[in-house]
């Protein structure tokens, strides 16, 4: 292992790295993973909240980038609109294999336009050098809400139905390798489970919206990684699961 490995690893907390065991660890397990993806809710059918504000869909659907961010910089379909300084659209390279979708905006990415910027931003992106991603060289990064919810609290099932259509015209327009979900409230927008998210760890699920299929996995939001660090550990193993199960998108093209 480098030496900049070393230290990106340190700096998660997870050094010396060992394996957990009955977690998948090679290849083969991750093919198995693959061949029992549990299907995701259709991005045209995912779970409405009867709360939700509607807004036009349709016309979401047929955006472009630049259309979709004069949209959300402008949008005033749920309450969180009030106290925003700047809706947050998402960050990196538009065309990135690697999609990561974590809950919503806090201060510090109200204030500057851009996700994931504070100590949890900083644990992302070493945990994106670990496995040798950089934000915006082949990554994109969003929220599951756009807008910052008051307090930093989570955002609430209304809000993140308000914000699914962009999230889901962001995807379409990325048409990512892979989807990274961070935390439980991005699993909740992007995959309609309630379940805990230990219990998904180690699972390919799909995410649908017509002919476009993306796998999905699940691994803890890095603002709970600072609060909690005995699970680094497990994030770590997460992410070596999504490095193999990317390797085998890209050899079966």
């Amino acid at each position: 292992m480098s030496l900049s490995r070393t230290r990106l690893l340190r700096e998660m907390g997870i050094s010396p790295v060992w394996r957990l065991r009955g977690r998948p660890d090679d290849d083969a397990a991750v093919a198995a993973a693959a061949d029992d993806a549990v299907p995701a809710a259709a991005a045209g059918n995912a779970p409405a909240s009867p709360a939700a504000v509607a807004i036009d869909a349709g016309s979401v659907a047929g955006m472009d980038w630049p259309a979709l961010r004069a949209a959300v910089a402008g949008c005033t379909a749920c309450g969180l609109c009030r106290e925003r300084k700047q809706a947050v659209l998402g960050v990196g390279d538009e065309r990135a294999d690697w999609l990561f979708i974590g809950e919503g905006p806090g201060a510090e990415e109200d204030a500057r336009g851009e996700p994931f910027v504070g100590q949890a931003g900083k644990l992302l992106d070493a945990m994106l050098a670990a496995i040798d991603l950089a934000r915006g060289d082949n990554v994109y990064i969003a929220n599951a809400v756009k807008c910052r919810p008051p307090g930093n609290r989570t955002p609430e099932p209304a809000e993140m139905a308000a914000c699914r259509p962009y999230l889901q015209r962001q995807i379409a327009l990325l048409r990512p390798k892979l989807i990274v979900l961070l935390g439980r409230a991005a699993m909740h927008a992007v995959l309609g489970e309630e379940r805990p998210l230990g219990a998904s760890r180690g699972r390919l699920f799909e995410y649908r919206d017509g002919e476009l299929v993306v796998p999905v996995l699940v691994t803890y939001h890095p603002a709970y990684l600072l609060r909690n660090l005995p699970d680094k550990a497990k994030a770590w193993e997460d992410l070596l699961f999504a490095r193999r199960t990317m390797r085998r998108q890209l050899a079966e093209g």
